[in-house]
């Protein structure tokens, strides 16, 4: 099993309105990826950021499924220009030794076939995690 973890402050000045429509949006496309057995969209407490989400998938060709999926293609269009910080990371109890660096050449395939998503990502105002652009674990 592989927890795809994402952590985010958004950016100041967006009204209420803007935030839970965000949120909402967020819930419901993950909802339609078929390759996320179990989810969660919401408040984060506990750190620096606002609002986190954990994404369950079986293995790596699933995260790789919902990583290119279309909706999650389209809350990354939608949502990354709201968020000022961002981190991401995966848990996983697979023993195998080189599944970071496996989970970071999925992102980085992904960046590669959609270089507007990878545009977003760069210009996050901060962003950790070995899923950024050009990064490996």
């Amino acid at each position: 099993m592989i927890h795809h973890c994402i952590r985010m402050t958004l950016k100041p000045g967006l009204s209420k309105e803007e935030v839970e429509t965000g949120i909402e949006r967020m819930r419901a496309a993950t909802a339609r990826i078929p390759a996320i057995r179990s989810w969660v969209v919401g408040r984060d407490f506990g750190g620096d950021y606002e609002y986190s989400a954990i994404s369950v998938v079986e293995d790596l060709d699933a995260y790789e499924e919902m990583m290119n999926h279309p909706a999650h293609l389209e809350i990354d269009r939608l949502g990354l220009p709201l968020v000022e910080r961002f981190m991401s990371f995966d848990i996983t109890d697979d023993p195998d030794p080189e599944m970071g660096a496996k989970i970071a050449e999925i992102h980085q395939r992904r960046y590669d076939s959609t270089p507007d998503i990878a545009g977003l990502v760069s210009d996050l105002g901060e962003y950790s995690g070995s899923a950024a652009p050009g990064k490996h674990a």
